[in-house]
């Protein structure tokens, strides 16, 4: 085992939350090594939201700003790449890349993110981040009191309904087929002024992502210059499941509140742990696991016979 590819700690996943770790444990004095393909999950989205200081900046422009802070510190490296593979070593762990590279730590943070599953409907992916929206806490306020749509049905579609109406008094559920919406919850939206419309979506007209129109399967095409959605997700990652972490039943890495999975030496945080998909959520989460990470280490230093 090569004494240059063993650390302290390894961190899968070098955006907002891996970066924020990053930095936690390189102002530790820890020897560190981010492994990240440089593709986060809001590539597309052209502003982040409800991060101070950075309200308005392009995610991808936080990130550089990011990377360029936390490689001030000589204890940590980058490395270009896809971690595949795992395994618990006598010392710690071991993470394999595509590339065949080995490298061994105490400790490992994952914070890998998670994958989109998005509908197989013309121009959905394109607009993705742009004018389909997923948050209203992210992007509500750049669409506010314009005509809205949303992508529903059921329980899920009458509760977002709710929270997207706090916005515009303009909204329309699309149900994508008939509705399950039960009689009262119908009642309830058409009090407030909230329309449902059942025919299938067939195509989303846009401009470089920008929405222009939702066209229905009976030939109606409806104007809308934004339109939320939820997608089915998976982790981008499965090591995690791999080395024995809990997956919850939403589809998450399990962790405490202190970002640490039931495998001890394992952390995890950011967008894999949580639905709070904001960056200033992942850079929290990462600072508390790179905080943590340390000081299991040196406590287990200081109590070391």
């Amino acid at each position: 085992m090569s004494s240059e590819n063993i650390y302290d700690v390894i961190i899968v996943g070098g955006s907002y939350s891996g970066l924020a770790a990053g930095m936690a444990l390189g102002r530790s004095l820890r020897k560190v090594l981010i492994i990240d393909s440089g593709k986060p999950c809001n590539r597309q989205t052209p502003q982040s939201h409800n991060f101070i200081t950075q309200d308005g900046t392009p995610p991808a422009e936080i990130a550089r700003q990011a990377k360029a802070q936390v490689a001030l510190y000589p204890t940590v490296t980058f490395v270009d790449g896809v971690a595949t593979t795992g395994q618990k070593t006598d010392s710690g762990f071991s993470i394999g890349t595509a590339k065949g590279e080995v490298f061994h730590a105490q400790q490992v943070l994952f914070a890998t993110g998670i994958k989109d599953l998005m509908p197989a409907l013309p121009g959905f992916a394109e607009c993705w981040g742009i004018s389909v929206l997923h948050c209203p806490y992210c992007h509500g306020y750049e669409v506010h009191h314009q005509k809205t749509g949303l992508i529903g049905n059921g329980e899920m579609g009458f509760h977002f309904s709710g929270m997207i109406s706090h916005w515009t008094d303009d909204l329309t559920l699309f149900t994508d087929g008939p509705s399950t919406l039960s009689p009262d919850q119908t009642a309830t939206l058409a009090a407030k002024n909230i329309k449902v419309e059942e025919s299938p979506i067939t195509k989303l007209v846009h401009e470089q992502g920008r929405l222009d129109s939702v066209i229905l399967a009976d030939g109606r095409a409806i104007a809308f210059p934004a339109l939320y959605a939820h997608c089915e997700f998976e982790q981008h990652c499965t090591i995690p499941e791999m080395l024995g972490c809990e997956i919850t039943e939403e589809g998450y890495v399990q962790v405490d509140a202190f970002q640490q999975t039931i495998i001890k030496g394992i952390y995890a945080s950011g967008d894999c742990t949580s639905r709070m998909r904001t960056v200033a959520s992942a850079v929290s989460m990462g600072t508390m696991a790179g905080m943590m990470m340390n000081k299991d280490m040196v406590m287990a230093d200081f109590m070391a016979n």
